[in-house]
């Protein structure tokens, strides 16, 4: 009689161990948002305090996390444009995995980070105001636009690279490889505000 006891409460033990883990598994997954029906997507632009992180994928996919649905945050595709806009002070979290993405703007203090390799034909980056990038890239063109004090750190391979810049020390690019490489000074008082500053 005791061997069955103990037996039923081991049972019971064990059953109640595995609805816990189960339990807790759902709330991990619970801590992000699919927004499937957003449609292919070839630009994103980045407006606010948002942590946009890029991959390749077959299809396209965006994962918001921060529990979206009760925040102030913009997340919206159209004709291909996908816009994510949040200005709390907290950072709005999303990550974009997509098939045929070309070209990344980004605004205010937004942060784009590639999530493994991405790998394509052509590749826009575009960062104005305070915003950063840091890109692992393999594509045959890409072109890089750093305005204002945004930053970039770039790292990989292109056939050819186009760099428009403000101020040369805000894009580091030691690590990237290209076969051909034009650079462009976009401002010489963003060099001379700089220089200022540092007195």
């Amino acid at each position: 009689m005791k061997t069955k006891i103990f037996s039923a409460i081991t049972m019971l033990a064990v059953v109640f161990g595995l609805t816990t883990t189960t339990y807790a598994s759902t709330i991990k997954d619970d801590t992000y948002t699919v927004l499937n029906d957003k449609g292919a997507i070839n630009k994103i632009e980045v407006h606010g305090n948002v942590e946009l992180f890029v991959s390749d994928a077959s299809t396209d996919q965006v994962k918001v996390y921060n529990k979206y649905y009760s925040e102030s945050a913009l997340v919206q595709n159209k004709n291909g444009v996908l816009r994510i806009t949040s200005y709390k002070n907290e950072k709005l979290v999303v990550w974009v995995s997509a098939n045929d993405l070309r070209e990344i703007s980004a605004y205010d203090n937004a942060e784009v980070k590639s999530f493994g390799n991405v790998s394509k034909i052509e590749f826009a980056i575009d960062l104005h105001d305070s915003a950063s990038a840091k890109l692992n890239l393999d594509a045959f063109t890409a072109d890089v636009t750093v305005k204002d004090n945004a930053k970039a750190v770039l790292t990989g391979t292109a056939n050819q690279l186009n760099l428009n810049r403000d101020i040369e020390s805000n894009v580091k690019s030691n690590n990237f490889s290209a076969a051909h490489r034009t650079e462009n000074k976009l401002s010489f008082a963003a060099d001379f505000n700089q220089e200022l500053i540092g007195m």
